[in-house]
């Protein structure tokens, strides 16, 4: 891909492509100055946090074919924004973590700690 790294210290991996996620949507949580949010944190959606983000005002759900976003559903990956993700995590909701797949640029906003605290554990 490039030389991105994760929040583990690894090549960045990617987060979804199915749907196609990333402020690139290239698939990854690859970052630039132009990402203002900070799109750098993969997580598998909640239904939880989706409800959460519809209160907060970012409609997750509802698709916006004129952006190629096809509406989230529990279960899907996407890269989120680490303030988002933090504020969630606050509010008892925050969706699981894919480490290897979220941007070390997160770790500007969010604790290691915290993410690995919400990591998704795989079999």
């Amino acid at each position: 891909m490039d030389d991105a790294r994760s929040v583990l210290g690894g090549p960045l991996q990617m987060c979804s492509v199915a749907p196609m996620t990333g402020f690139l949507r290239d698939g990854a949580c690859r970052t630039g100055p132009q990402d203002i949010g900070g799109h750098t944190v993969c997580v598998q959606m909640t239904q939880a946090f989706l409800d959460y983000s519809l209160r907060q005002g970012n409609d997750l759900v509802t698709p916006v074919p004129e952006y190629d976003f096809p509406g989230l559903q529990p279960g899907d990956r996407w890269c989120v924004c680490a303030v988002r993700w933090l504020d969630a995590a606050e509010a008892g909701v925050a969706p699981p973590v894919i480490l290897d797949a979220t941007h070390a640029r997160a770790l500007q906003k969010v604790a290691l700690a915290d993410l690995q605290y919400h990591a998704l554990l795989t079999p």
